[in-house]
């Protein structure tokens, strides 16, 4: 098959998801945490909380590893588990006081971090940058939209 014109992109496309990956866990590391230990902080601050299947896909961890790093949060005395008030088979994952202090201390140091990295685009090119990736994310989004509307008409 001859090389597409867009294969440059996609290199492209995943080599700035793996700069940032770098850049970004290098920092969340001297904040004693792990990528998924900060992802998980991260998106149940400034929350009542979250049940298992909704902090999986904000954070997109998948359960098994899930389970694992809530148990970790868990024992450092940062999140807890709470039976859900509206199913009583599911459990609330909630940040502690400890959590939400560390929430307060740790997600502005990391914005301020990360956004280092963007300090020498103007806003003209930020706002075009997330223009083209909400357009290549729909774009790529529509064959899995049509397959599964598709998968679902068969059953």
């Amino acid at each position: 098959m001859p090389q597409k014109s867009f294969i440059p992109v996609l290199r492209e496309l995943a080599r700035a998801y793996q700069a940032f990956e770098a850049c970004s866990a290098t920092h969340i590391r001297t904040l004693d945490l792990t990528p998924s230990q900060f992802d998980i902080v991260a998106t149940l601050g400034n929350t009542d909380g979250m049940n298992f299947k909704e902090l999986g896909e904000k954070t997109l961890i998948t359960k098994g590893t899930l389970t694992g790093v809530v148990d970790r949060l868990e024992a450092k005395g940062l999140v807890r588990r709470v039976a859900s008030a509206s199913d009583g088979r599911s459990q609330i994952v909630q940040l502690t006081r400890k959590g939400e202090a560390l929430f307060a201390r740790v997600f502005p140091a990391h914005l301020e971090h990360v956004g280092q990295s963007f300090a020498s685009f103007s806003q003209a090119d930020l706002d075009a940058m997330e223009a083209k990736l909400q357009r290549l994310r729909t774009a790529l989004s529509a064959p899995n939209e049509l397959s599964t509307t598709t998968m679902k008409g068969k059953s």
